[in-house]
């Protein structure tokens, strides 16, 4: 045995060491020792869904168009509703066979509780009445039914919450048409992110939960879009009188 190894093995029995190997494996990964798995973080709900689920309860609920105005009035589950002055519903025929879906209130929206007003709401009125139609022969309302701050585009969490509102506010009106207003309306009721220029003059059949049928559903550019960008006004002009010709004809 060499003079190092001789040593090294007298350092251990000074330092009380009895043996240096063992008959036995002996188990260093035993119940006392081992590392245990890193414990998995109970999963909590997010506050967005339980508000969601809320809206689709009171939703459930409703079995009149009263019942849901009452309904969505009282819901304090949106958080943008704190700093509107109104909630802002609907307006116009509730039993018209169209239904314009736009995006949320804006400023002149939320002073006067109406649904497009102000410039865009005047652009709309002309719109509408290109294919002879005016505001008390249709029934307007939102995806959301609160002004965000800033007159900003709702949140797909806003969005959601809402949701279950609109379902049954569409299952309420019974309309025959669905004109969408907007990408904004777009992708809440169709889940479609495409843009409004390659869906226009398009057909697409709605439906949720509450539909005994789907609906058919029209694309249109939003008015404020229209305020910004003038030179789009004659592809209204043209998607309005694709409307007038393919759905409405026989009404």
């Amino acid at each position: 045995m060499s003079k190092n190894i001789k040593s090294l093995l007298q350092w251990h029995q000074d330092n009380g060491c009895d043996y240096l190997f063992s008959e036995t494996s002996s188990d260093l990964l035993s119940d006392s020792t081992a590392v245990k798995p890193m414990a998995t973080p109970h999963k909590k709900t997010a506050p967005e869904a339980l508000e969601i689920q809320h809206a689709r309860q009171l939703s459930n609920q409703c079995n009149n168009l009263d019942d849901l105005i009452e309904a969505i009035k009282n819901f304090e589950g949106c958080a943008i509703k704190k700093n509107a002055s109104h909630t802002v519903i609907g307006d116009g025929d509730i039993n018209a066979d169209v239904m314009l879906i736009g995006e949320a209130p804006g400023a002149n929206e939320d002073k006067e509780g109406i649904p497009f007003c102000g410039q865009s709401g005047k652009l709309l009125n002309n719109i509408i009445k290109s294919i002879g139609l005016d505001r008390e022969k249709v029934y307007i309302t939102n995806t959301v039914f609160w002004r965000p701050p800033g007159n900003r585009r709702p949140t797909p969490q806003e969005i959601a919450i809402c949701r279950p509102f609109v379902e049954k506010h569409i299952a309420l009106i019974k309309p025959k048409l669905i004109i969408l207003v907007g990408s904004t309306a777009v992708e809440s009721l169709l889940a479609i992110t495409d843009p409004i220029s390659e869906l226009r003059q398009r057909s697409f059949p709605y439906s949720n939960g509450y539909l005994p049928a789907p609906i058919p559903a029209a694309v249109i550019y939003h008015p404020s879009y229209l305020l910004r960008q003038p030179y789009k006004k004659k592809e209204m002009w043209q998607d309005m009188q694709h409307i007038k010709q393919h759905f409405l004809a026989s009404q």
